[in-house]
């Protein structure tokens, strides 16, 4: 991962020291509430419904031990205690008090940390596939280009004040687990006939009030272009998003408005002005970012001796072989394996961990995993290389410290936002609701017979939860006063994205989890072998379920 020089320790503690002075200001009544919005934004500070909340950077979710151990202290000594991860591979605190806020990113500078960026109407932190580097299907580790993005978005003096907010992500494999086609900028790695590395340049996605599925106006971008490419696309929407409404700011409307082929004429009349310039990327400045990443000293193993020891231990434990299942993921070094610590058993809010669970991951880090720690965009916690000799050694300490549940992919493992519980956007509440879905569906013989499932929850159009994305998506809503719950089917995040469709009127909290089994009926009534919930609905469509769900009781 990324080193800090002098001078990013530098920038980052004036950027603590401003915003002491900031805060100190606004709390003796010289900076009214107004002007102090967008300085605490700036500084990844929200007012949320019952405190503030403060969004901790973490750079395509990539963490060390030491970072880890650093938050652990911080949500103890300064929080209640524990820190929730988000889909943009993220940490937030939920309960900071105001003026203990500069004292948070003075100990997260000491670690290599900020809350730059985290906020405001500014280029967000670059999301990417959390098996990065690792996975075999893996055309080019996408994390060093993510990190060149990363600097030279960070503090970019055109793009500080955009109409609305901008999220870029990155892949660098064939299946995409970084949900490119959702975001603003998706980048996608390819190579051409010529064996040359370059990018497929995806606009205009987003959730939010106006889902809409990103489309291609590039099919290959040459590596050495990639910056100032970006450069030409965020200068466009800047100088033409509409700023008079923040419902229509987005790049998304801008792309639909425009339609994508003029979109794409005008990025590439701004790109012939500045192409070639000092935005391009030399083959050394790519290298200088690959340096960052090394291959960790993994060990020469047998990987056919690995693999046997794996299945006699799955063959004498069950719930080992469960976990072994579900929880890992194939590594591209043979005798390694790639391991999810599960942030989801029943009753814990998705995405939460405690100060001491902190503690343990950063544990288990050093002691498996090279010292190194990923934040998924699911809201769970990857430790990419594993040893596959120590799976179960590794196994028996996440259990003791909450992190094996077995439902890695299942209906189980849901992206859910923060909800009414905190968000003072939010019109109802998520996690109730995730609760009572995880505790009717917690038999595992038959969240494995359903296989890979998403379901997502949102507790308002903000779309946190990217509930339009979900195979079956949860979007709280409210009527007059009370809390309702719509529901979408057959969205998809992958390389094959897609957004859900309503299936009809909402339901009240009570009857949700009735609600999803009703529509998992349906499912396991009209599947054909080995068909997943996502391919049984398009093949079969939105009406079955919704006949269903809404037949009157007899």
């Amino acid at each position: 991962m990324y080193q800090y020089d002098e001078q990013d320790h530098k920038l980052i503690r004036e950027r603590v020291a401003q915003f002491r002075g900031q805060t100190e200001r606004y709390l003796a009544g010289e900076l009214s509430e107004e002007q102090f919005l967008p300085l605490r934004l700036q500084n990844g500070l929200y007012i949320q419904r019952l405190a503030p909340m403060l969004r901790i950077a973490v750079p395509y979710g990539l963490l060390n031990s030491t970072q880890v151990r650093r938050l652990a202290h911080i949500t103890r000594k300064y929080d209640k205690g524990y820190a929730h991860f988000t889909t943009r591979q993220n940490v937030q605190l939920n309960w900071p008090n105001l003026e203990d806020v500069p004292d948070i990113l003075a100990e997260l500078a000491e670690v290599e940390m900020h809350a730059v960026q985290t906020s405001g109407n500014c280029i967000r932190n670059t999301t990417t596939d959390q098996f990065a580097g690792v996975a075999r299907d893996e055309l080019v580790d996408p994390r060093p280009y993510c990190e060149l993005i990363r600097q030279w978005s960070t503090f970019h003096p055109e793009f500080a004040f955009l109409p609305r907010k901008f999220k870029i992500a990155v892949c660098g494999a064939a299946e995409d687990r970084a949900a490119i086609r959702a975001h603003d900028i998706g980048v996608q790695i390819v190579q051409n006939r010529q064996g040359e590395t370059g990018f497929q340049v995806f606009v205009g996605g987003g959730l939010g009030r106006t889902p809409i599925i990103g489309v291609a106006i590039r099919d290959f971008l040459p590596e050495v272009h990639l910056l100032s490419y970006l450069e030409a696309i965020v200068r466009v929407y800047n100088q033409l998003g509409r700023r008079d409404n923040k419902f229509k700011a987005r790049i998304k409307i801008l792309v639909k408005a425009l339609g994508a082929e003029e979109f794409a004429r005008r990025v590439e009349a701004e790109w012939e002005q500045i192409k070639d310039g000092a935005d391009e990327l030399p083959p050394e400045a790519i290298e200088w970012s690959k340096r960052f990443f090394p291959q960790p000293a993994y060990k020469s193993v047998n990987g056919g001796h690995a693999e046997a020891v794996l299945r006699d231990q799955a063959g004498s434990d069950k719930a080992f072989s469960r976990w072994l299942e579900r929880n890992t993921f194939p590594h591209r070094i043979p005798g390694y394996q790639a391991v999810t610590l599960s942030t989801k058993p029943t009753g814990i809010p998705p995405g939460d961990v405690t100060d001491r669970q902190l503690e343990a991951i950063a544990y288990l880090a050093d002691e498996f995993s090279f010292g190194e720690v990923r934040v998924t965009h699911e809201q769970n916690v990857v430790l990419a290389d594993v040893e596959q000799e120590r799976l179960y050694e590794l196994w028996q300490a996440a259990r003791k410290h909450g992190f094996a549940t077995p439902n890695i992919g299942t209906l189980t493992d849901m992206i859910c936002c923060p909800g009414g519980d905190y968000c003072s956007l939010a019109n109802a509440k998520s996690i109730p609701v995730a609760e009572a879905i995880q505790r009717k569906f917690d038999d595992l013989d038959y969240l494995y017979d359903l296989g890979d499932l998403h379901l997502n929850i949102s507790g308002c159009m903000n779309a946190c939860g990217h509930h339009h994305i979900g195979h079956i998506g949860i979007l709280g809503v409210d009527k007059k006063g009370e809390e309702f719950y719509q529901i979408q089917l057959g969205g998809s995040a992958n390389e094959k994205a897609s957004l859900g469709t309503v299936l009809g009127p909402s339901f009240s909290r009570d009857q949700m989890p009735d609600t999803i089994g009703k529509i998992l009926d349906v499912f396991v009534e009209n599947r054909q072998p080995e068909e997943l919930f996502i391919d049984t609905y398009n093949r079969i469509g939105l009406q079955p379920f919704k006949e269903r769900v809404y037949a009157k009781a007899s």
